[in-house]
Parts: C-alpha cells; sequence; structure tokens
C-alpha cells in the first residue's frame, strides 16, 4: 500500500522512507506544505505522514485543507512542537493521530497500521481485508481463497489490497497505477490491464467466480460474488 511522507527535514524524511519500504510499504515524498496537498489530492494514498511545520503551507494549513477538499485520507501528524493544545489543533483540524519528535520508528509504523486497520472500509478482523470468501492480509503479505493459499507476486498483492480497501468501488486505471505503481510512473498505461489478468487467473478461474470486474469505460472493482450486478463485464482474457 501507498503511503505520503511530508517532511521538510530531508534526511528525516529518506530515513523514514527507507524504514517503511522495508516494512512492506511504498512511499512517496514530498518536501513542502503545497507538494504534500497536491500530491495528497492526486493520489488515493493508504495514509499520510505529515509534519507540522513545513515551508510555506504548514501541516495544520494542508490537513485543514485536505478535509475542506473531502479527502478522508488518514493522516498522522509529526511535530517538534511540546504542548496538548499543538495537539488537540490538529486533531480538531481533522488529523487522525499525532507523534511527537523524537519517535520511535517503531512506534511510528504501529501507529500507521493501527490507522489502516481503522480507515478499512471492508469486512476487517486484525488488520485482514475480507472480500466473500477472499481474505487478504496486508501487513504479512498474504492472501487465500476459500481456506486455500494463493501465491502473489509483491505488485499482484498490492493492486489486490488498493481493490479491496474500495469496499466495492471502481477504482480508475489512473488511481491504480499512482497507488501500486508510484505517483511518478511513466512506462505504459496497460500494464494495469496485464495485472488484472494475472490476478484473475490466480483468485478467480481456479474457484469459477468472479470477483476482479471490469466496470465499461471506468475502470475496476473486486466485490463478492453477491454484490455482482448487471452493469459490469468480466473480461477473461
Amino acid at each position: 500500500m501507498r503511503v505520503l511522507v511530508v517532511d521538510d527535514e530531508v534526511q528525516l524524511a529518506e530515513t523514514i522512507a527507507r524504514g517503511l519500504r522495508a516494512e512492506g510499504f511504498q512511499v512517496d515524498l514530498a518536501h513542502t506544505g503545497s507538494d504534500g496537498l497536491w500530491r495528497a489530492t492526486e493520489v488515493p494514498y493508504a495514509a499520510i505522514v505529515l509534519d507540522v511545520l513545513l515551508p510555506g503551507m504548514n501541516g495544520y494549513a494542508v490537513c485543514r485543507e485536505l478535509r475542506g477538499r473531502g479527502v478522508v485520507t488518514p493522516v498522522l501528524m509529526l511535530t517538534a512542537k511540546q504542548g496538548e493544545h499543538d495537539e488537540a489543533e490538529g486533531l480538531d483540524l481533522g488529523a487522525d493521530d499525532f507523534l511527537r519528535k523524537p519517535f520511535s520508528f517503531v512506534v511510528l509504523v504501529a501507529r500507521l497500521r493501527a490507522l489502516l486497520r481503522r480507515s478499512a472500509g471492508t469486512s476487517t478482523v486484525d488488520g485482514v481485508i475480507e472480500v466473500g470468501d477472499l481474505r487478504i492480509d496486508p501487513q504479512r503479505r498474504r492472501c487465500e481463497r476459500a481456506g486455500e493459499e494463493i501465491r502473489l507476486t509483491a505488485r499482484e498483492l498490492d493492486l489486490l489490497v488498493a481493490l479491496a480497501r474500495r469496499d466495492g468501488g471502481v477504482a480508475t486505471k489512473r488511481e491504480l497505477l499512482a497507488e501500486v505503481w508510484g505517483f511518478d510512473f511513466d512506462g505504459d498505461d496497460n500494464v494495469v490491464e496485464v495485472y488484472v489478468r494475472y490476478l484473475r487467473r490466480k483468485i478467480d478461474r481456479p474457484f469459477e467466480r468472479a470477483s476482479i470486474e471490469t466496470v465499461r469505460t471506468l475502470g475496476y472493482r473486486l466485490v463478492a460474488d453477491a454484490d455482482r450486478s448487471g452493469d459490469t463485464a468480466r473480461v477473461t482474457a
């Protein structure tokens, strides 16, 4: 899953990014409030790690603007300030959690994962996403269906998680490219179709049912059998 880290301390931001990547996250970086705001409104991130003290537009303003635009991505704010009023202001503006510098990276990861568990719109138990008989565990990087483990590549799993977190909603090709392949991906956008085919062969065909559906002119969605409608078209190629 993709996370945005916004911090003007470049070395710290890069250290956080390296650590999160080692934990299985994909990470984009921004070092100003305006750049962070732009990226956060262009890409459907799973979460945002947002520093308070940023040049130009501070973290409070970024958070307020995001919520004003209807962006509900979980926000974990970082600050070197001391005092409960600063924390209260961040939470009042729509932040979901607050972490003071200096902090333990272990705590940062734990807080981030807790936010992701709380924000998942699909049915979850201990962070596991369930769609019908399909169970996806983003933290342990595992997937199973009807009790049978399905072996996926890292990219396939990231794509499946991106679809599953939309709780049956449609994901456009552009959104999936940004979320799974990266904000700056400049390759062929048909790669999404290729990986959707890979996923279908692994999670649909062996079980004689279609969970990944193509919504004409829009994109893709992952649904349980009971939620299938006549407005979608299954592509089996």
